[in-house]
Parts: C-alpha cells; structure tokens; sequence
C-alpha cells in the first residue's frame, strides 16, 4: 500500500466504482477502498435474508415462509435505469454490460384520488390514460361539468399539441420553439401556453418529468422537455415502460464497474479501514490505513468518509416491504414503479415505490418486494408514507430506515478532495450521474464526454473497436 496513486477512492457506492472505472480507463492509477467486506456502501444488495434482518436489528430470523435465505438480494436504495438514461450509456460505452442482464420493469403507474392509473406506453395509451384521469378529476365538478367526456376530448387535443411540440422540440432549431423560448420561458408558461389543466400537469411533471417537486414550474423551461423527451425515448427501447432492472439486484452494478476498473490497473482492497486522509497545505496527499500511508494527488469518496467536509441537506425515508402478492391494480405485474405526485396527498415532494419479485433473482419463489421511499417533511416520517403502504396491504415484513443526506462543503477543486452526494428519494439514477459528470469535471476541468468511457482499441481482451 505505501505507493503512490493518480487516484484513491474511498467507498464502492455506485457513484464511487463509476468514477473509479472511468479514471482508470483514462489511464489513472487507482486505489480503491472500502471499510466494509462488500461491495456497494449504501448502494448495495442485501443477502441472505437472515443478514438483512440483523442490519435492521430484528429480534426474529425469518420464518420458513420467507423460503431459503440465500435466494433473496434485498437493495437499500431503491431504483431503476431509464432505458435510454445516462447509466444505460455508461454500461454500454464502457461493455460493462458483458457482467450484467437486465429485465425491462412491466409497468410504470401513478397515483390519483386514492386509485393507481397506468402511465401509458404508447400514444393511444397516453390518451386513454389522460381521459380516465381527467374524468375523475371533474366527476367531483359535475354541476359545472355537466359532461365531462367532453371535457377530456378538449384536454385530450390540448395535451396532443403539447406532446406534438415536445417531440419535434429540437433545442438546436428554433424553428421548433413554437414562440417558446428554451433559455427563459419557464415551464409553468409552456402549460400556459397549451392551456393544460392541473391535474395534467401533475401528471407530465411528475410521472413524465420524474420531478419530486414542483419547483420545476418557474425555472426554464428546456430541461423538462428534455425530461419528457428522455421518457419517451427510453419507453420507445423496450415498449412496456421506460425502466430497467438488473438481475440479482442493483448491488450487482458497483460491482460490475469495479471490475472495469480492476481491468484498466485499479487496486481494490476490501475491509480495509481508514484511519486518516493526510493532507499538507490545505490539499490531499494521501490515505493512512493501519500505519500505511498510500500517497494520492486526488481523493475521491462517500461522505461517511470526510464528516467535516459535508452538510447535511434533509433525510429520506425508505421502507423495504416484503409481500406475498402483486401490487393491486398493476394487472399482476412482476415489477413496477408507482408515483404518488405530491399534489395528491398535500406533500411537497413526492411518494416513490419500487416493486420488483422473484423474477428477478432478488425474492424466494412467489414473493415481491416493494419500496417505498420519500424526502422527510415532518417529524413522523412513517406517517407521510402511509398512502403508498396501504396500496401494498397485506405486508409481511417491513424494514424502516431514515437516512440523512449529505452534499459537499465545497468543491474540491483546492483541496483537491471530492465528495459524493447521498442517494436522493428518486427512483432512477439520473441525478446520480449528473453528480457523476459533476464531479469529473472539477476533477479534470473538462465536460464529461461518453466517448472517453470506451474501451481501448487492443484492450485487455483482445478485442479491436468495431
């Protein structure tokens, strides 16, 4: 360990083994530690079940009807992949790929006036889908509405010429911009604009956009179109929802990354402890573990390593449900997500659940488990998931846990000390690769640029570029 590294990474989070993969195919010299045996940090699978009830401190082992305990990879962080997101480019850029299979996620639903509707996965869908909720939604005006078929034809063609725009949006032709100004109209002037209803806007913002809150509404307006536009594009892969979903757990993807790394030079080493990042003059200049000091010109790592060069920024809550059924309503589904737009239950962020089985080598045969997760508001966390817990009764077992969030002090860029930001309540990794991309540039001070994650030509395989 008494060398010297371009890089040492403290943590094999998925944020972490990433960057630690895209420096060492970059030609750094990488050392990678983790003071826990595993891999993932709080991006990692749980197995078997009996090591997931010791880490929530239950006093029971589970019974017999939770099947062998090894068949179950239990993820502490709940999320997808968007189809045609940026971590579906990183894995396919750099063939980590070859590590990993995938299972397209069957449905994506979202949640209104206590029922679940289908989020569409076609055009004629999305109609359909918008009419139904928009029904509902005036059934309570009928007075006023006296019709209100009618009134979902007119939101029905309202909502089409906001699709129509979205999809020839091109944020290089302003020829596309239809008066909209990309750069400064915001988005709550778009809906304006296309004269869209609340609860439509709801559904775009939160179950098209993936935002948890609407502070989106008066920002401008081109990052949600691109949202929309990435929704679309990954729904287009695969036809049943946007999402993916590695077998054998999400814990399956830092590893998978590692061994990226590990191929271009890296050092791993594993339960490792860290007794002292050195620094000298206000930078980095290595790590000591048990009386060995590894020398480094740039650290990178989780924030429980660097306490005093973190704030906290909220907390999350996560439940991890295990069940015995399908989510009701989800016409069986295997695997689904559900947004519960925070309109719907006087929130300011969203409700998330994550559902995926034993399709997916995470459960026993015949079990299912959800999560669910949200941004803390109160001071009874438990009690603002309580809408999304009812829809999965009858619950077999829960796993609570409250987790902080820390973001950076600073940006390294003096100290030369980068530090990752905790995993937020959404329930894909988009903003995990935007901290990514963030980070690299500090690091390097250029863009991240996918193509620098490709394999070299005559890399360790053998294999030229095609």
């Amino acid at each position: 360990m008494d060398e010297e590294y371009d890089v040492i990474v403290l943590g094999t989070g998925l944020t972490e083994c990433i960057l630690s993969g895209i420096m060492s195919v970059n030609g750094k010299k990488v050392l990678h530690m983790d003071r826990n045996p595993y891999y993932g940090g709080e991006s990692s699978s749980i197995t078997p079940l009996e090591e997931l009830y010791k880490r929530f401190n239950l006093p029971d082992t589970p019974p017999e009807s939770m099947g062998r305990g090894r068949d179950w990879n239990v993820d502490l962080i709940p999320k997808f992949l968007m189809a045609n997101g940026q971590l579906v480019k990183m894995l396919l850029y750099t063939e980590v790929t070859r590590y990993l299979d995938f299972k397209v996620v069957e449905g994506s639903f979202v949640y209104k006036g206590g029922k679940i509707y289908k989020v569409p996965s076609t055009e004629t869908e999305a109609l359909a889908s918008m009419k139904q909720l928009i029904k509902s939604a005036y059934c309570n005006m009928k007075p006023l509405f006296e019709c209100p078929d009618l009134m979902g034809m007119f939101e029905k063609r309202r909502f089409r010429k906001f699709l129509v725009f979205v999809a020839n949006f091109d944020e290089n032709d302003p020829k596309t911009f239809e008066g909209v100004d990309p750069k400064t109209t915001t988005m709550r002037d778009v809906y304006k604009k296309f004269d869209l209803g609340q609860d439509v806007i709801d559904f775009t913002g939160h179950a098209l956009a993936l935002y948890r809150t609407d502070d989106y509404l008066d920002v401008p307006c081109l990052e949600t179109v691109n949202r929309i536009k990435l929704y679309s594009e990954s729904l287009a892969r695969y036809g049943k929802s946007p999402y993916l979903y590695p077998l054998y757990g999400l814990g399956e993807l830092p590893q998978g990354f590692a061994r990226l790394s590990a191929i271009y030079g890296g050092t791993y080493m594993l339960n490792k402890p860290v007794d002292e990042i050195v620094m000298e003059g206000g930078h980095v200049v290595g790590v000591k573990s048990e009386g060995e000091v590894a020398r480094c010109k740039q650290l990178i790592c989780d924030p429980s390593y660097i306490p005093d060069r973190v704030r906290k920024a909220g907390q999350v809550i996560r439940v991890i449900c295990v069940l015995s059924h399908p989510i009701k309503n989800t016409n069986d589904a295997n695997s689904c997500q559900i947004i519960i737009p925070q309109n719907q239950v006087n929130r300011n962020s969203d409700i998330y659940v994550c559902m995926i089985s034993y399709a997916h080598n995470v459960a026993a045969q015949g079990k299912y488990i959800a999560i669910v997760s949200t941004t803390v508001e109160t001071s009874e966390p438990e009690a603002e998931i309580e809408p999304a817990l009812e829809l999965l009764e009858p619950i077999d077992q829960k796993f609570v846990a409250i987790s902080d969030l820390y973001e950076p002090t600073d940006d390294g860029t003096e100290s030369q000390v980068f530090a990752s930001r905790s995993y937020d309540a959404t329930t894909h990794f988009e903003t995990t690769c935007n901290d990514i991309k963030d980070i690299y540039k500090r690091m390097t001070g250029s863009d991240f640029d996918f193509e620098n994650m490709k394999r070299k030509q005559n890399d360790v395989f053998g294999e030229d570029e095609q």
